[in-house]
């Protein structure tokens, strides 16, 4: 009988050694350790384990329990840190004060990656699951419509989109915004999908209003202190929408008359003149109302409104009257020109949103088509009827300093009823139409320098004040700028290039619009730069950090 060891299996190794005839690839390999008999499968293990052959570690080391990637190096010194790990004083973080206005803070983190942002305060919230993340997107969205459809620029609006957001603990979100479509994206976390959402912006209105109003409740629910409910952040922003407007239409419409009456009161008009051009705005204020009562575009509006005062001016003209009908027309194109859109398109230009900035100057862009179609109709009939209309006459406009700084204030608080501003906002921009038309005269008609200078150095100024006030009141910076800036806009300018057309002196009329087009891309820079000064000088969040304020969108680097 053969024993218990003559029937055990032999090794690889020993039937290897017994016999020589076996030369398979497997084989084990003379002088190699013969491997444990398990009879399973060999012990997992981590690819950080120290492979078999190596020596252990000795000393501290050997003791040190296996710690993960986040876990601070051993050879780390607090006091002698190597050059390739975090110092010891920390990474310096963003510095968001709590008394800083939310567009500041939020305007900094949206200028940071995603990975630097500061994560948000700890909400005081009744239940701990919190709001449902599509409707907290949902009200952020409608929030965001209604600023950008009151003319708020898109780097603003995206930062109350973020505020809003963050109010609610979702602090990993990336607002987007162009002319017509908001969006905006949450990802959880890294490991989860995002959630996504977008609304369109079909409808666009003028009402500063609403906008201050709709201001304060991101300011009330950005605030650390309190802790708005979702259900009442809708039911504040249902009341925003349901609100009247400040001024009913015959306001409006006496505001539009006196609004030409003033502006041509600027360029050298008496008494007749004030008359005749307020009442062929007021004119052509309600045949735009009509046209928009049916449906029509904007372009034919502002086609047909340029066309009362322009044709009053021709009349005063054709009947010999002793009066500055240019003065009249021109009177009449302030009350039109879409200084707003362009100011909003210039400030989304220069702060890099090319998309939104290329959708609203081509806005304006038809718009001033509009104006010049309808005035440019009624000049040619003019001049076909034998109208004197020779700008060469109406180039020099009087000096008299009091009635134009009287007319620019006049100017400046009915542009501000025009755009439905609250009436604890009118006498301040009022006050700051009349500094910057004082800046320009002083600048252009007693210093000699270039009315494009004058005119962004007088912008800027505007710019500076209306930036602090609206800090000052946590507010938005259009109420406090926008009027103010009525009194620049390049209406005499427009006019005689106009006029020029008309008579076929295309060359000339064409230098004229683009001295207009000049002009108003000096006021949008100038109440951008302005803006932007402000900034330089007041405290902003993150200023004492490493990485200091970081420009908007792409930069050369600095």
């Amino acid at each position: 009988m053969t024993s218990a060891e003559d029937r055990k299996p032999q090794s690889d190794e020993a039937r290897s050694v017994y016999d020589p005839e076996i030369t398979s690839e497997f084989a084990i390999p003379d002088g190699l350790a013969v491997p444990k008999p398990g009879g399973g499968e060999s012990e997992t293990s981590s690819e950080f384990a120290v492979p078999e052959g190596l020596q252990a570690p000795e000393g501290p080391a050997a003791t040190e329990p296996e710690g993960s990637a986040f876990s601070t190096p051993r050879t780390y010194s607090a006091k002698h840190a190597p050059a390739a790990f975090t110092p010891p004083t920390g990474v310096p973080l963003v510095s968001l004060t709590k008394d800083a206005p939310w567009q500041d803070r939020m305007r900094t983190m949206l200028r940071m990656p995603v990975a630097e942002r500061p994560a948000p305060e700890p909400l005081h919230k009744e239940d701990e699951t919190g709001p449902a993340v599509p409707r907290v997107l949902d009200l952020t969205l409608r929030i965001g419509e209604l600023l950008l459809a009151g003319g708020e620029n898109a780097e603003d609006v995206e930062a109350a989109m973020f505020a809003v957001c963050r109010s609610y603990g979702l602090d990993r979100c990336e607002p987007n915004v162009t002319f017509t479509l908001l969006s905006i994206s949450y990802q959880p976390s890294l490991v989860e999908d995002p959630v996504t959402a977008s609304r369109t912006v079909r409808r666009r209105g003028t009402d500063y209003t609403r906008l201050a109003a709709v201001y304060q409740l991101v300011d009330d629910l950005s605030h650390p202190e309190t802790a708005f409910s979702l259900e009442e952040a809708y039911r504040r922003l249902a009341e925003i929408r349901r609100n009247r407007h400040p001024y009913p239409g015959w306001v409006l419409t006496s505001a539009s008359g006196l609004l030409a009456g003033a502006a041509s009161v600027l360029v050298g008009g008496d008494v007749i003149v004030f008359v005749a051009a307020a009442l062929g705005a007021m004119l052509g204020d309600r045949l735009a109302w009509l046209c928009a009562g049916r449906g029509l575009p904007e372009f034919y509006q502002f086609t047909v409104a340029a066309m009362p005062p322009a044709a009053i001016g021709v009349a005063l003209t054709v009947a010999h009257v002793d009066v500055k009908a240019s003065a009249v027309i021109t009177g009449g194109l302030f009350a039109l020109l879409p200084g707003r859109a362009l100011v909003a398109g210039v400030q989304d230009g220069l702060t890099g949103f090319y998309i939104t900035a290329s959708a609203r100057l081509l806005e304006v862009m038809y718009l001033f088509v509009g104006i010049v179609v309808g005035v440019l109709v009624v000049l040619y009939f003019g001049v076909q009827l034998g109208a004197d209309l020779n700008p060469d006459v109406v180039l020099v406009i009087e000096k008299r300093p009091l009635w134009q700084i009287g007319a620019s204030m006049l100017l400046s608080l009915t542009f501000a009823v025009l755009l439905q501003q609250e009436r604890s906002t009118v006498l301040v921009v009022t006050l700051n139409g009349g500094v910057a038309w004082s800046v320009y005269g002083a600048l252009h008609y007693v210093g000699g320098i270039s009315p494009v200078a004058s005119t962004a150095v007088a912008a800027g100024l505007v710019g500076l004040f209306g930036q602090m006030l609206s800090r000052y009141r946590f507010a938005s910076a259009l109420p406090y700028t926008t009027a103010a800036i009525g009194p620049l806009l390049p209406g005499s300018a427009t006019y005689f290039g106009l006029l020029s057309i008309a008579r076929d002196d295309v060359d000339k009329g064409l230098v004229s619009l683009a001295t207009a087009a000049s002009l108003a891309m000096a006021i949008a820079i100038g109440v951008n730069l302005g803006s932007e000064i402000s900034r330089l000088f007041l405290r902003v969040p993150g200023g004492a950090s490493a990485a200091g304020r970081r420009a908007a969108k792409r930069t050369r680097g600095f």
